[in-house]
């Protein structure tokens, strides 16, 4: 049975002896282990259910550590690890052979980053290896933003969750991919699109892909509730439709007055897309335990971190 705890000399007692165990970030929680224990990353995947193509992030305490995992950094791979590391941001370029292929999906690439969490920092500088950790969830379910969220999956299955309290961030980081020396992104995330173009000009967006993904997060139906859930840009018509079952509602800002609404919860009071984006998952996980019919999710503003909301929600309704 896991436990909740604090006590980071318990978790690094338990990676060296190639445990698993779910870590703090800013964006998620993730499922961590060491990226040279074969035991390790199988089981990440086995708790998960994760499929094997899938490939996993590695997680390094500073970007002076970049070279031992890669083997070639383009000149605006450099630019976007000064400019946002420690943060939600991961590279994903040309490994070393010493990452295993088990990481990679088999690729030729590793996808890498610095995580912003006091906790987790702490943790890998006292680690003698870098951890790889994807989501501390079961595959396609929504991600965890609290240690609890985690135990809840995982109770029977890992020894630990290293609480670092609620993440501030609330959805996984943007990955970028590089073809040709130019980043491409292959996952929105927690870094809006229009901070990275800011360093290195407009970037193509191609965030799906159903066979052999480049980078996690390419796959159409993730993060997602067991209660069925729709996005929509009218929530009166969405309503309508629905107007005989159990309706939870998510809106940017406003509540409406709507007696066929069970619940419903605005992710943002203030109009706040990083406040929305950081509340996102933990009300998904609120509604999910409520037996509801229908989640109905309003769309976005489709700008900065309001398109990473958008995609998460798109990929919750597949």
């Amino acid at each position: 049975m896991s436990i909740i705890s604090k006590d980071i000399s318990k978790a690094i007692a338990l990676l060296t002896a190639e445990d698993i165990v779910a870590i703090p970030t800013e964006t998620v929680y993730g499922l961590a282990g060491n990226i040279y224990s074969e035991k390790a990353i199988k089981s990440i995947f086995e708790t998960k259910k994760r499929p094997f193509f899938n490939p996993l992030i590695v997680h390094i305490p500073s970007i002076d550590q970049l070279t031992d995992i890669v083997d070639y950094i383009p000149e605006k791979a450099q630019l976007l690890a000064e400019a946002f590391w420690p943060g939600p941001i991961t590279l994903v370029l040309k490994k070393k052979a010493i990452i295993p292929d088990l990481i990679t999906g088999g690729k030729d690439t590793v996808a890498v980053r610095v995580p912003n969490h006091p906790t987790t920092l702490e943790l890998l500088n006292q680690l003698d290896f870098p951890l790889a950790a994807p989501s501390a969830n079961p595959f396609s379910s929504i991600s965890p933003t609290t240690a609890q969220h985690v135990e809840t999956y995982f109770k029977d299955d890992i020894k630990m969750v290293l609480d670092g309290g609620a993440c501030t961030s609330g959805i996984e980081s943007t990955i970028i991919g590089f073809e040709g020396d130019e980043p491409v992104i292959y996952r929105l995330g927690s870094t809006a699109i229009e901070a990275i173009e800011a360093i290195v000009g407009n970037i193509e967006i191609k965030n799906t892909k159903e066979v052999s993904p480049d980078a996690p997060g390419m796959l159409a139906r993730h993060y997602a509730p067991k209660t069925k859930t729709i996005l929509t840009d009218s929530i009166l018509e969405a309503l309508k439709l629905h107007k005989n079952k159990r309706i939870g509602l998510i809106t940017f800002q406003s509540e409406i007055d709507n007696p066929n609404i069970e619940v419903q919860i605005a992710l943002s009071a203030s109009g706040d897309l990083a406040e929305s984006a950081s509340n996102l998952y933990d009300v998904l996980h609120q509604l999910d335990k409520m037996h509801l019919d229908i989640i109905i999710a309003e769309e976005f503003p489709n700008y900065g971190l309001g398109k990473s909301i958008n995609d998460r929600l798109t990929r919750a309704t597949k």
